[in-house]
């Protein structure tokens, strides 16, 4: 990467920060972000950029043609926040009650617009072009990215890359992984419909709960009896519900769970289980049933060849002690997952803690923040991923 592109970054770091801070006080759920949306599209259209917006209903696509002919790069950031409220003493802390960005969706967006900055002075000198995708909607199902995708998102783009604020990471460290990175995410609600009664009759009931308790059990055997154990699979039960007294007998319990699996076959196989396992154990209880299975993000994987890239440009950009092999992927979920299936690319995760204890709270949770100089390490990686696929055919240096 040209120094001047460094320097040009960290230049604009006080003004990065500055937009993380204020998407971070003004949060907005997923599909409802529409303040969050317009302050993007203004950003983008201040520094020059012809911006579509409402794509996919709620996302945002900016295009840099570059003065030559080449190959078309993507270049992706979520901007929706969670139902958190925050419990962080800062200046910046949430303004709207109950609503956080709790898993850095704020300094994703703001060091892709960091970038697009930068890059925006530089468009002679790409052969190719650059796309810049602001997502809406990744925390809530069915996602921003599948439809924006449908709506033309990944049109003319050959390959596509995304960043993720790790706390678990310290800061300075880009974490990469090839193949498999996080899990395709099912989640399912069971309704097991009993006849209730006394507690002290029994026989004249059909009991909900002793029939959910089986269920229960029966599916922490799927993983360990139905699947290859040389498959990674997670089945999560986090609700059983039923019952309002200790001497009645329920007559309905509810149990919802989720479903984690990195095999597209394995995944089909989980969801074959749990409905046959249902089934059986209500029809030979004489009781009956409902399942609503939610069929989530796919798994991300990404592409060696593109994954060994991004690995030889962390180590040009940021020094060999910088990059971070992943030695397993996260049962954790992402619908980054949608581009890949469509587009090579890769995602990779970029650490954010420091020293202090404020930036070690895990994602999700209602302390969670960062060292905002992981904002600029975000852009030092796209920018070098750019200077490697647009400006080598010229033999400009992409080194720092």
């Amino acid at each position: 990467m040209k120094q001047q592109w460094i320097q040009e970054l960290q230049a604009e770091q006080e003004q990065i920060v500055s937009w993380r801070r204020h998407m971070h006080q003004y949060p907005e759920l997923s599909f409802q972000e529409v303040k969050t949306a317009q302050f993007i599209a203004d950003t983008l259209t201040g520094f020059g950029y012809q911006v579509r917006t409402g794509v996919g209903e709620g996302g945002i696509l900016a295009d840099l043609q570059g003065g030559q002919p080449g190959p078309t790069i993507a270049f992706r950031a979520d901007f929706d926040a969670l139902p958190i409220h925050e419990e962080n003493d800062v200046p910046y802390r949430s303004q709207n009650d109950g609503v956080m960005h709790a898993c850095g969706h704020d300094g994703h967006t703001a060091a892709l617009l960091g970038v697009a900055k930068v890059i925006s002075q530089h468009q002679e000198q790409l052969e190719g072009n650059v796309r810049f995708i602001f997502q809406h909607a990744e925390e809530q199902i069915p996602g921003g990215a599948k439809a924006m995708i449908e709506d033309g998102a990944l049109e003319g783009v050959d390959e596509v890359y995304g960043a993720h604020l790790a706390s678990y990471l310290p800061l300075g460290r880009i974490g990469v992984i090839a193949g498999p990175s996080m899990a395709a995410a099912d989640g399912f609600s069971i309704v097991i419909q009993g006849k209730g009664g006394h507690g002290a009759k029994p026989d004249q009931t059909i009991d909900s709960i002793v029939i959910g308790s089986q269920v229960v059990s029966s599916l922490q055997h799927i993983v360990s009896r139905h699947v290859n154990p040389l498959k990674s699979a997670v089945v999560t039960v986090g609700v059983f519900q039923a019952g309002s007294a200790f001497n009645v007998i329920a007559d309905k319990a509810k149990i919802e769970g989720t479903v984690r699996t990195f095999d597209p076959e394995v995944r089909k196989q989980i969801e074959e289980s749990i409905r046959t396992l249902v089934h059986g154990i209500t029809l030979a209880e004489r009781a009956s049933y409902t399942i609503d299975y939610t069929h989530g993000y796919p798994a991300v994987v990404n592409p060696p060849e593109q994954a060994d890239q991004v690995r030889d440009i962390v180590i040009n950009t940021l020094g060999e002690e910088a990059l971070f092999d992943i030695p397993e992927p996260s049962m954790g979920a992402e619908d980054f997952a949608y581009y890949l299936e469509h587009r090579p690319g890769n995602f990779f995760y970029v650490g954010s803690q420091n020293e202090s204890e404020h930036t070690g709270f895990p994602h999700h949770h209602p302390r969670f923040d960062i060292d905002e100089t992981a904002l600029l390490n975000t852009g030092y990686v796209f920018l070098g991923i750019i200077a490697e696929k647009l400006l080598s055919k010229r033999g400009v240096a992409v080194s720092s």
